[in-house]
């Protein structure tokens, strides 16, 4: 059974933003760490049936934007991607700037503040809309994390294994990012 909070119920809005920042931090450091040749690498078993790890990068970068634009049309998008034409180099600016920009919707979002610009989620014409909430950012990490999974699925059945140091070290990321200490 699911409780409801109640109103004593501490605020986790830095814990969210944070977390949200560190989600960007692990993407990068995947970049920053992928084999190029296996960024355009076909997904094992029928060709042509699968996306390619650049694919997936562009997904994430483009469901960003279309966040974004639906949510927070106040917002300037990036660029989108290309899923058969991006290079690595392209996708890491376009999610450092994808990233930036979604931390800032997700602060007005769960800030609290009765001004706030962002009220609703949108995640395209095919959902319904959601209240700007917690909700709303665990729709994004999940997603994120779910093809992030995908990402260091792939890169392994290639044959083009990540190193795992880093990915899994939150404290460190954190440290590494300026916050003092990880969201207690």
């Amino acid at each position: 059974m699911i409780r409801k909070p109640t109103p004593a119920a501490p605020n986790h809005y830095g814990a969210l933003i944070q977390t949200y920042a560190i989600n960007d931090a692990i993407n990068q450091l995947i970049l920053s760490r992928l084999d190029p040749r296996a960024w355009r690498a076909e997904p094992p078993g029928k060709k042509g049936n699968g996306r390619t790890i650049a694919a997936i990068f562009a997904h994430l970068h483009n469901c960003r934007l279309t966040w974004l634009k639906n949510s927070a049309p106040h917002l300037k998008c990036p660029a989108p991607l290309d899923p058969d034409r991006c290079t690595i180099k392209q996708a890491t600016a376009a999610h450092k700037k994808s990233a930036g920009q979604c931390l800032r919707m997700l602060e007005d979002a769960l800030s609290g503040d009765p001004q706030r610009r962002v009220t609703k989620f949108s995640r395209g014409s095919w959902a319904p809309e959601w209240p700007a909430s917690a909700a709303m950012f665990a729709y994004i990490f999940s997603h994120e994390a779910h093809h992030r999974g995908q990402i260091l699925m792939l890169a392994h059945q290639l044959g083009y294994r990540l190193p795992q140091e880093g990915i899994w070290q939150w404290d460190k990321l954190w440290k590494q990012a300026g916050f003092a200490s990880r969201p207690r």
